[in-house]
């Protein structure tokens, strides 16, 4: 593709190389320097001033294992998606006929339309990258092509696919009533947009991303920050974090100053201030803000979104999330003490705040890395991420509930296309994204996934095997032509009692000290073989703000109690609507485990080969597996303990 198709009021900077558009926008994610880390077998803390970065998705490939079935099931998915239709809108506004029928569910009405080809572009970008599947490749550069002609054929109106046009959007601007939320469904176009130009490459996505940005810089500019602050009071995505990267890429001022604009005061202030303001709050709303929050103390210094970044992160993980870093309940905050009356709720964790807690976790660690991070990032990958697909079908969840005796609900593959089948789509398109890190003589392993390692700056390609979770070990082989001297981290996580690692076959590290990094440093020969070997244990997960209500975790695993299928039949929890699941107002009951004073070791125990338990007190049986296993039986996620 080529960035040649001009506009009179634009001027776009000559592209830089791919290479290093994508260095300039993964090293401006870190400014802080890194935390804790460690020399081999010794306990020693280290700072260091150079940023972290994710590696590339292009340079991880998943091995055979649950990621790599996950990611299997989602490009099938991609692939069967007409992206005609999900250009239909798009073509109307500008006076192009369509070329297929629009689809139904959220892309037929007034909420958010094209919010889902954002999506989609996002995920087949990624998809690109991490396969290499040509076919996703194809895609991504044909649907930029028709955004491209619909630009062309209308260059005075903005690429949208709102059925009014621009109004909306200007509607937000001058204050007047709204019909849906256009500020959000334009941020996921623009994201796709980014990512096309990033992950697959395309130049074009680039121009039209510039495009868009330049039409609202224009039409925002008459607004004073009062009245831009008060249009920011609806939810607006991330705004600020696309129109920050784009400043990265193009290194225009005025998309920084925008990206600026789009901070809304209302929640970066007390953040900032360490005040807790979210309850009530509308939960995927604040989250990709402060995603941009991350993402601007990275390009701007300024504390104040760093602070406002991780108080946020702090205080909805350790007060916030259930055991599946999961949270909220109705879409919204709520007191921590109310975490108890809420567990009778279907409309708990919604798989958007864990997408987008996430990503807000990988800006922190590539900012100032630390275990607490990566195994927040751990236990919702697989509680909440991996959890939220059907295995059978590729769909996704919208919530995932924690009324006792409930099941998952999945979105129809095209009647839904709901906010939460777009994150799916791009949530297992990406597991390769923040497996391993590194700066220029530091490699951090954060997550134990089957994958294989490109690091061409270290001349390295390191190949890790592994049945985890099914057992807590993992194989680290290096192949390299020439002897390098750089150092690895690994992870020990918070869940381990004791990390042993083996180099060559000799133990060179003996952790006893969980939520920290262990590091060896010396000089890597082709052929060094790290074996690390990180037991898992049963232990409790106390629901936040009501201690004697807890779940049951196996390692990093939620254990839910398989309760069978009674009344399921196939496809009966595949929804065309809205996937909320309707208010349940018929008392439940948590189940409460009589334990006596035993330990959970007492009550629970692995039940024959592979990952099923058996817990018994009682009166009581139940059989626990873990949750991401469970797609179309009934279960119970936390216990009363007495």
């Amino acid at each position: 593709m080529n960035m040649s198709f001009k506009n009179k009021n634009h001027s776009m900077p000559a592209a830089l190389p791919a290479d290093v558009r994508r260095r300039r926008l993964m090293q401006s994610l870190a400014a802080a320097p890194l935390l804790a880390g460690w020399r081999a077998g010794a306990a020693q803390e280290s700072d260091q001033s150079e940023p972290v970065q994710a590696f590339a998705l292009a340079d991880v490939r998943l091995l055979d294992g649950p990621f790599r079935k996950s990611q299997e099931l989602n490009l099938r998915y991609l692939e069967s998606l007409n992206c005609d239709r999900l250009l239909h809108n798009f073509r109307v506004n500008a006076g192009l006929a369509p070329k297929a029928p629009v689809y139904g569910g959220w892309e037929s009405m007034e909420l958010c339309p094209g919010h889902t080809l954002g999506h989609f572009l996002s995920a087949a970008s990624m998809m690109w990258a991490a396969t290499g599947r040509a076919a996703m490749r194809e895609r991504v550069d044909y649907v930029v092509s028709e955004l491209r002609a619909c630009h062309e054929a209308a260059p005075g109106r903005l690429v949208c696919a709102f059925p009014d046009g621009d109004t909306q959007l200007r509607n937000c601007l001058s204050g007047k009533p709204v019909a849906g939320v256009p500020w959000y469904t334009m941020h996921k176009i623009m994201a796709g947009l980014r990512d096309a130009h990033l992950q697959a490459g395309n130049d074009d996505a680039l121009v039209i991303l510039a495009r868009i940005a330049d039409w609202i810089d224009e039409a925002a500019r008459p607004l004073d920050d009062a009245q831009f602050q008060k249009m920011l009071d609806l939810e607006h995505g991330g705004m600020n974090e696309v129109l920050a990267d784009l400043h990265v890429l193009t290194r225009e001022a005025r998309y920084l100053r925008l990206a600026e604009r789009f901070s809304h005061r209302m929640l970066l202030d007390p953040l900032a201030d360490g005040r807790d303001t979210l309850d009530g709050l509308h939960a995927n709303t604040q989250i990709p803000k402060v995603v941009g929050f991350a993402r601007l103390h990275g390009l701007t210094g300024r504390t104040e979104y760093r602070q406002a970044a991780r108080y946020f992160w702090k205080n909805v993980v350790e007060q916030r999330s259930y055991a599946t870093g999961g949270h909220g309940d109705e879409e919204k905050f709520f007191p921590p003490r109310q975490a108890g009356e809420r567990l009778g709720s279907v409309q708990t964790m919604e798989t958007c705040c864990t997408y987008n807690m996430l990503r807000l976790t990988q800006a922190l660690f590539a900012s100032s890395p630390a275990a607490s991070y990566a195994d927040y990032y751990e236990r919702a990958l697989l509680n909440g991420i991996l959890a939220s697909q059907d295995p059978d079908s590729g769909m996704v969840t919208y919530f995932q509930a924690t009324r006792p005796g409930y099941r998952k609900h999945y979105c129809k593959p095209e009647q839904s296309f709901w906010c939460c089948t777009g994150t799916g789509m791009e949530n297992h398109a990406k597991h390769g994204e923040a497996i391993y890190f590194h700066d220029n003589s530091v490699l951090y392993v954060n997550l134990y996934i089957a994958s294989d390692l490109r690091w061409a700056g270290q001349g390295l390609r390191l190949r890790q095997t592994t049945l985890f979770p099914e057992q807590g070990a993992t194989r680290l082989a290096l192949q390299m032509q020439h002897p390098r001297e750089f150092a690895i981290r690994l992870r020990h996580p918070g869940w381990c009692r004791r990390l042993t690692v083996r180099l060559n076959g000799r133990v060179v590290v003996e952790s006893d000290r969980p939520g920290r990094y262990v590091e060896i440093e010396r000089t890597w020969h082709d052929g060094d073989v790290l074996d690390v070997d990180m037991p898992m244990h049963l232990h409790w997960a106390p629901l936040p703000g009501t201690p004697d209500v807890a779940a049951i975790m196996y390692g990093p695993l939620v254990l839910a109690a398989r309760l069978g299928r009674d009344g399921y039949t196939p496809g009966s929890d595949i929804l065309a609507g809205n996937g909320f699941g309707m208010k349940i107002k018929e008392q439940y009951e948590l189940p409460s485990l009589r334990l006596n004073g035993a330990e959970i070791e007492a009550v629970v125990r692995r039940s024959g080969r592979g990952l099923v338990f058996r817990l018994d007190a009682p009166g009581q049986g139940y059989e626990l597996v873990p949750f991401h296993r469970i797609a179309h039986d009934s279960y119970h996620l936390y216990w009363r303990r007495s």
